[in-house]
């Protein structure tokens, strides 16, 4: 095993919190509390892998090669296009090329539970108490050794030798394995006063990609802010932005996670995506199985008596969601609603 020391990083480095007002294992390690944001159970969270709820994720998320491919601004000039003749199959070769690649452009960032960070001491050495004025960050650089399985332990002043932080194993990962566009210091921008102003500016694609560039998914920060951004595009009901991308799902499960559904579900009537909305009433059902309106099964052409059937039992937009729903049935049988009127 190869094995590289930094020393000089103590300030860098400094634990928030002093270990002596933390809560303590059975072991004797000691816990580090994680963000408030962890208000889902760990089994709640881990249903977004089941095989049903990623079918009607990507069912909703939906597929346009337009908007996976489209340009966006990020600070690198545009390639000139090119222009090709082609066969018939070579169109088609070309066309589904395409597809395989937005397919994994589209695979969804995972939603997994917030890691509980410990305090791991591996040993006390009191004679080494002042033997300099910095911590040591001592990582193993060997081949073959992945971000969350390589070893980092740090030196502190008074002599402890201890596991890594979460903070102190991110520096030290990206400064022997940096990742491309990943920077050394979390950027100010997901601090929530800066954070703020650029969701206010309805740039939430550029910063749930650079939240996933920036941290792990089970990093209390990733769920902080991603959170945040969930919550900000439901307020302003702006799910058109991340329609079509690799963000809506997530984005989709955290809503009914949080059993707020009723604002995407209405605007899934008003642009009248009917399948959407009996789709995400599904999902709905999964995640909360002991609603009232859970016990009705989704029957294929039934899907306004399924919309309504969630309406009547579950929903605090009734009214709202009641009328859209009107809509989508004049919409769809408009000689019937002519045929009434003239009587």
């Amino acid at each position: 095993m190869r094995f590289q020391v930094l020393s000089g990083l103590g300030s860098r480095l400094a634990c928030q919190a002093s270990n002596s007002l933390l809560p303590k294992t059975p072991s004797g390690e000691i816990r580090r509390l994680t963000s408030s944001t962890a208000k889902f159970k760990d089994e709640d969270l881990l249903l977004f892998f089941n095989e049903e709820v990623q079918t009607i994720l990507k069912t909703l998320t939906g597929f346009d090669l337009n908007k996976v491919f489209q340009a966006r601004k990020l600070g690198h000039s545009l390639q000139a296009p090119q222009y090709k003749l082609m066969t018939s199959q070579q169109v088609e070769e070309a066309i589904e090329k395409a597809r395989d690649k937005a397919s994994k452009l589209l695979q969804m960032p995972p939603v997994v539970p917030i890691s509980q960070e410990t305090d791991v001491v591996l040993s006390k050495d009191p004679e080494l108490i002042a033997l300099d004025t910095s911590k040591y960050l001592i990582t193993d650089i060997s081949f073959g050794k992945t971000d969350r399985t390589r070893t980092v332990v740090v030196r502190d002043l008074d002599g402890t030798l201890r596991k890594a932080h979460r903070s102190e194993r991110r520096n030290a990962n990206q400064t022997y394995f940096p990742i491309l566009g990943k920077q050394f210091r979390v950027p100010k921008m997901f601090q929530p006063e800066h954070l703020k102003p650029v969701l206010e500016r309805g740039d939430y694609l550029f910063v749930l990609d650079r939240t996933c560039v920036e941290f792990d998914a089970d990093d209390p920060e990733y769920h902080r802010i991603t959170h945040t951004t969930y919550n900000h595009i439901d307020e302003k009901q702006a799910y058109g932005t991340l329609r079509f991308t690799r963000h809506f799902g997530p984005m989709v499960f955290y809503l009914v996670l949080s059993d707020n559904i009723d604002n995407l579900l209405l605007e899934n009537l008003k642009t009248a995506r009917l399948s959407d909305a009996a789709a995400l009433i599904q999902l709905h059902h999964i995640v909360h199985p002991n609603t009232k309106s859970a016990k009705n099964k989704l029957q294929s052409g039934q899907e306004m008596a399924f919309i309504k059937e969630y309406i009547d039992n579950d929903s605090k937009l009734k009214v709202a969601l009641e009328l859209a729903l009107m809509e989508n049935d004049k919409r769809e049988f408009p000689e019937a609603q002519a045929s009434s009127g003239n009587l």
